[in-house]
């Protein structure tokens, strides 16, 4: 079997750590796992140390998607897999996703499903604006656009470098280069499960710091289409506020419209 690398970023997850390494030890027993300490006040990198695995350290906390980065440049191998340290992906669908990247697609993803995956409303509607943005924006269907289990290979994915976030949304920014520049994607359903230890997303925060990141994407690869949606949204307000408060107002938002639809094409 083609040999493996399998990243871990990890900021203070001693709670979780080694349970998940030792199960990805069982099910790739040759892997080399590579936990990266995101700047962790825990024990969670002496912890990877004697669990065997391979770990690179940050001295201060630089954010998940650098996290991804440094080790995907320290990887030995051209495939990767890589998955959050928390317990909440399936460890035993690693083989899955490989199997798919090795039947040709250039990203696989572990579209993840399960009473733990929707969440709290927030987080319900904050992933289905997402998936609505980045499906009208790329034409694609996306069941899953920020999974953090996927598999892709090093060669490929070093382009990208780019145009790949250093924070929580490296893996939406992934999924939106690898749809935009025409690389197939495959998406594999995943059971998530109840993280270990305490969560670190802000829903606020990281809600708006994704929304930018898919808005910036858009923008670089398929402007047009985000000065559509720019001119559907003045046409929608026109329309909401002529009947509510003025009808000039529909002629208002519709004039808007199209002139900011006229300034993406004229882009």
């Amino acid at each position: 079997m083609e040999p493996v690398s399998v990243l871990l970023p990890a900021c203070n997850e001693e709670g979780a750590i080694a349970q998940v390494l030792r199960a990805i030890r069982e099910v790739v027993p040759a892997a080399e796992i590579i936990v990266i300490d995101d700047g962790s006040t825990d024990r969670t990198g002496e912890i990877a140390r004697a669990e065997g695995a391979r770990v690179l350290s940050h001295a201060l906390t630089v954010g998940a998607g650098k996290s991804v980065k440094d080790g995907i440049e320290a990887a030995s191998f051209d495939r990767i897999v890589m998955l959050d340290s928390d317990g909440t992906y399936p460890v035993d669908r690693i083989p899955d996703v490989l199997a798919e990247l090795d039947r040709g697609f250039d990203l696989v993803i572990g579209a993840r499903r399960g009473k733990y995956y929707r969440g709290s409303f927030p987080k319900f509607a904050a992933r289905t604006v997402f998936r609505f943005l980045a499906q009208f924006a790329t034409g694609k269907r996306i069941p899953d656009i920020n999974s953090g289990m996927r598999a892709f290979r090093r060669s490929t994915v070093l382009s990208y470098f780019p145009r790949l976030c250093n924070g929580f949304s490296l893996p939406t920014t992934m999924t939106l280069s690898f749809l935009f520049t025409g690389r197939t994607v495959c998406y594999v359903p995943i059971e998530y499960a109840k993280r270990i230890g305490r969560s670190k997303v802000r829903i606020v925060r990281d809600t708006l710091r994704t929304l930018q990141y898919i808005t910036e994407s858009i923008a670089y690869y398929n402007p047009t289409k985000l000065f559509l949606l720019l001119a559907l949204l003045s046409v929608l307000i026109g329309v909401i506020g002529g009947l509510l408060l003025d009808v000039q107002l529909v002629f208002i938002g519709l004039m808007i419209g199209v002139l900011v639809f006229a300034m993406g094409v004229r882009k």
